[in-house]
């Protein structure tokens, strides 16, 4: 039997896992990390390769090691890179933080762990938790941590959701169908936060004057998808402090900076736009024909604004329901699991949720807030889980 069963293998899982290796919790070969993929942020590389993502949203402090400048020391070592860091909160290059990831794998012996499956059950006997894969095995482990993520509940507005399925060329740019490469212009980019602002600019290099950017609203322009305050007891006391969790989630809804994009991000589009490279315009997308050349035809209802392209890339984010599926629901009936009005994991400090069953990422956000699906919420969430085991 192992010690510790992570279902997961993206940033959130793969900080738990770093964070109980090296404050000595267990070893990997007491560790079975499970994940549909071959390797560790199969995932998240595939996420920001495709917009050519170059410099993380986060701070040098935020990766997945329990020593706070990890990543700074790595950056300064002689890995060939002339701008490591960016700006004044030091944002790590996006390569340099993948590399430094897999040389904490690497030193964490990682692959020891790893089984590619997908899990379909998960039940508790004589105090052990049994993890049930699609392939029909099954891992017994004295602890479980579900470090699930929202990815694969991508959000299409039901406007271009009904065009994708009428057989228009609409996709959401994480669609893993889609190839940017291949598709045909003039492209309108429907969003206007930072996977939008990337996707803009990596597609009006590739249709220069063919590319449009149209968003709901004027430019929300922040360094953080949430306010550092949150990162500390500076906002987290009063958050803490709530003892309703309705009135937690409407917090977190409040504090995330939602469709925003960086300073540098704004700039950079404000340049393709003035090259001509790059349309943008603030409209409300309310109705979509298609023209007799086979284009489609966008219109904002009020204003009578109309925008024509051959393809339509949603850059539209992720669906907010719980994640997990019909697996997780039957857990959460089977064992009368806490749950809040709006379906999220109510657990105690150390992220538990019933024993020896514990949380991070999007499910353990009711208990470390707006921060808690981003790297800086990972490595909170590994340092209590790992704080918490004797």
């Amino acid at each position: 039997m192992e010690d510790w069963v992570i279902i997961g293998g993206g940033i959130q899982g793969m900080t738990v896992a770093v964070h109980l290796i090296e404050t000595e919790k267990t070893s990997a070969e007491k560790m079975t990390i499970i994940d549909p993929h071959d390797k560790p942020l199969a995932k998240w590389k595939q996420l920001t390769g495709k917009i050519d993502m170059p410099y993380l949203r986060s701070a040098f402090v935020h990766h997945l090691s329990s020593s706070p400048f990890a990543l700074e020391k790595f950056g300064k070592k002689d890995t060939g890179y002339t701008n490591p860091f960016l700006g004044r909160y030091n944002r790590p290059k996006l390569s340099l933080f993948n590399e430094h990831c897999e040389e904490l794998f690497h030193q964490c012996e990682l692959h020891k762990s790893w089984v590619k499956g997908s899990v379909n059950g998960l039940t508790r006997t004589n105090g052990a938790w049994s993890v049930s894969l699609h392939s029909g095995e099954v891992i017994k482990a004295a602890k479980v941590v579900l470090a699930i993520g929202l990815s694969g509940q991508l959000h299409l507005p039901p406007l271009f959701d009904k065009m994708k399925k009428d057989g228009h060329p609409v996709n959401h740019i994480f669609d893993e169908s889609l190839d940017i490469n291949k598709l045909k212009p003039p492209v309108a980019i429907i969003g206007g936060g930072i996977t939008a602002a990337h996707t803009a600019l990596k597609l009006s290099d590739l249709f220069p004057g063919q590319t449009a950017m149209l968003k709901r609203h004027p430019f929300r322009v922040h360094n953080f998808d949430s306010d550092p305050g949150w990162l500390g007891p500076k906002n987290m006391h009063y958050f803490t402090k709530l003892t309703d969790y309705k009135a937690r989630r409407s917090c977190i809804h409040k504090a995330r900076h939602r469709g925003s994009l960086t300073r540098e991000l704004y700039l950079k589009l404000q340049k393709q736009e003035r090259r001509q490279l790059l349309t943008i315009k603030t409209m409300n997308v309310s109705n979509i024909k298609e023209d007799k050349n086979h284009q489609m035809v966008l219109t904002e209802e009020e204003s009578d604004y109309t925008h024509t392209a051959h393809s339509i890339i949603c850059c539209t984010g992720f669906q907010p329901q719980l994640p997990g599926g019909d697996w997780l629901k039957e857990l959460i009936a089977s064992y009368s699991l806490p749950c809040a009005q709006c379906g999220y994991p109510i657990v105690d400090r150390s992220l538990m949720w019933t024993d020896n069953l514990y949380v991070t990422g999007a499910l353990a956000e009711l208990e470390i807030g707006p921060v808690a699906r981003n790297i800086s919420g990972a490595q909170k969430a590994a340092s209590r889980i790992a704080s918490a085991v004797k």
